[in-house]
């Protein structure tokens, strides 16, 4: 398969066929069902948190990094323990939010974001790839499947053309149709010598808050790739050998709408899990209870000192004496790790954990 040579977009194909059709109705009402919930949501760091953190693991397992929650919350509290693959997760998700800071502040999605995207995955300034030698095989098999375009100069071109195609709206094609072509084309070119997967489920989302289908980057493939892996490589690999467009498009807009109603249904139990500690501290602890502490509890899976100090502008005295509480009222649950005490949001932990 090595003669396929990639062609510039738009593809000279009709993608919006009968079953594509179909099939995306049911995937924009799922989408802009979970839009229009998480929309209501005041604090949207709450979700966009617990949710990134599981996609930055699942992202990470299909290129067979594979860590732990318990070992994800170490990293994330900078414990020198924390393994090598869980600390590349916790980079994984600081280039998401790189990139979804980036494409609001720009309302684009350009070349030099992929870039700076893949370089803070892989902590590493390699850039596009300058050498040829890149082959794709097939797991099994170890036949060579795919070769990836090589040289810098093809590669920025069609990474110029790609970056039209995302930010341009004169392309006559539904959104979600237009992510499936992006992320087929992305992968397809294989920019990089390292990080092109995950750079690419990346960017699926940054499209998704860049045409507006969402306003906070909840919405991940990795979990719907994981289950439907041998299907991912199989339909992408059957555009290149048989053009066949519709039936890769039928599984993106498939994950899209699986995707959706999953995390649909964690939102709403994450916002269950918050009005509960809320309502509960508020009777028990009124003293200690403000709206911005719950906000706080909730921000990550764990907090410190500092945090609460900071973020209610209180003494560190005052601080360490609001989670003691908490903690000998069961709303937290403490460790020491390095030199300073982490307390846990036990109930948010063990909520996006099960949702494995």
């Amino acid at each position: 398969m090595s003669e396929y040579k990639l062609l510039m977009l738009p593809p000279n194909v009709e993608l919006e066929t009968k079953k594509v059709l179909k099939q995306l109705a049911r995937a924009n009402r799922a989408l802009a069902e979970l839009k229009g919930y998480t929309d209501t949501i005041p604090n949207k760091h709450i979700l966009i948190n617990a949710i990134t953190i599981n996609e930055a693991k699942d992202s990470s397992a299909i290129e067979n990094i594979i860590t732990t929650h318990d070992d994800l919350y170490k990293a994330m509290s900078d414990a020198p323990s924390a393994s090598p693959e869980a600390k590349e997760v916790v980079s994984y998700r600081t280039a998401l939010w790189y990139g979804y800071e980036q494409v609001k502040a720009y309302g684009m999605l350009t070349t030099n974001m992929m870039i700076e995207i893949q370089s803070i995955i892989e902590k590493n300034r390699a850039g596009i790839k300058k050498l040829p030698g890149t082959v794709l095989r097939n797991e099994t098999t170890g036949e060579i499947v795919y070769t990836p375009p090589a040289g810098e100069n093809e590669i920025r071109e069609l990474l110029s053309n790609l970056e039209r195609y995302m930010n341009e709206e004169h392309y006559d094609i539904d959104s979600l149709i237009k992510l499936a072509v992006i992320h087929y084309q992305f992968e397809s070119i294989h920019p990089f010598y390292d990080g092109n997967g995950r750079t690419g489920r990346i960017i699926n989302v940054l499209f998704l808050v860049l045409q507006e289908l969402l306003d906070s980057p909840i919405l991940y493939l990795s979990s719907y790739i994981i289950r439907n892996k041998s299907a991912y490589y199989k339909l992408l690999q059957e555009v290149r050998t048989e053009g066949n467009w519709e039936a890769w498009i039928i599984y993106i807009l498939t994950g899209i709408e699986e995707t959706a109603e999953e995390t649909l249904r964690l939102v709403k139990k994450i916002n269950t899990e918050v009005e509960s500690m809320c309502a509960e501290i508020k009777e028990k602890l009124p003293k200690i209870y403000s709206k911005e502490l719950i906000e706080l509890l909730f921000y990550e899976f764990y907090t410190k000192t500092i945090y609460i100090e900071k973020g209610l502008s209180v003494s560190r005295k005052t601080a360490v004496n609001y989670l003691s509480t908490l903690e000998r009222e069961g709303f937290l649950a403490s460790e020491k790790i390095g030199k300073e005490r982490i307390y846990q949001n036990k109930r948010l932990y063990d909520l996006v954990k099960g949702y494995e």
